[in-house]
């Protein structure tokens, strides 16, 4: 049921989801209503060091998660009641690697609805974690961005998607699309459609001396993760599995 003007939306069952990131255009769950959202005290940013999707340990990149302070604007998901449960641990699965993000609830206003606002699980990155960057200057996220490639393809080709991607929903890029012509106008001026594996590829071969730069990256220990594997156990995650 939907609330009045003004009031949250009832407690039915049903459960909310908020991203920020890939799950705007990749939620991977089915959903009954999709919303273009805002979330207050929280901000996109590149804060999280990357050493298997989009790194290594030896060159590591960063990928994007949820910090405090400013609003981010993203995608609510509604689902269904009877979905709830499956979604709930797909969502764990799928984001609680080495407790890097942390799982919470929080108020989201819906930016098509005004005066409508919803409860929504979300995961925020947990700064205690020897993976959390922190907010480094643009300068260093693109030394770490444009020499660092994982099992998931080179961090400039994750760049350049969630800028397009964004931009496509409506939303401004601002700091993320700054970061971009940074890189490389190559980059940010491409035609539009699917960012190439290949195009991504020569920008980063473009940048042989930064790549021999070796910016600082996690220390990451078994010992430093063991306050974070309750988070593992409960999203399934096998403990052994590398880090996003």
């Amino acid at each position: 049921m939907i609330a009045a003007p003004g009031q949250r939306e009832a407690r039915d069952g049903d459960l909310w989801v908020f991203g920020y990131g890939s799950l705007m255009w990749r939620p991977g769950f089915p959903h009954s209503e999709a919303h273009r959202a805002r979330l207050a005290g929280y901000s996109r940013c590149f804060c999280v060091y990357s050493v298997h999707h989009r790194g290594r340990k030896e060159r590591p990149g960063v990928v994007l998660g949820l910090d405090r302070g400013g609003a981010c604007a993203g995608m609510v998901y509604r689902v269904a009641a009877g979905h709830a449960e499956a979604t709930l641990a797909y969502l764990r699965e799928r984001e609680l690697v080495y407790g890097v993000y942390r799982e919470t609830w929080q108020e989201v206003d819906l930016l098509d609805a005004p005066g409508r606002s919803v409860r929504a699980v979300t995961y925020i990155a947990e700064r205690a974690h020897p993976s959390y960057a922190g907010r480094l200057p643009l300068p260093a996220l693109a030394r770490l961005i444009r020499g660092a490639e994982g099992l998931s393809g080179p961090n400039i080709e994750y760049l350049v998607n969630t800028v397009r991607h964004i931009r496509a929903m409506g939303f401004r890029a601002g700091e993320l699309r700054r970061l971009l012509v940074m890189i490389g106008p190559y980059a940010a001026t491409a035609p539009d459609g699917p960012p190439t594996r290949a195009r991504a590829l020569a920008l980063m071969r473009t940048h042989i001396a930064a790549r021999r730069l070796r910016p600082p990256g996690p220390r990451i220990t078994l010992d430093r993760l063991n306050r974070f594997l309750f988070r593992m156990r409960l999203g399934g995650v096998d403990r052994h599995r590398k880090l996003r």
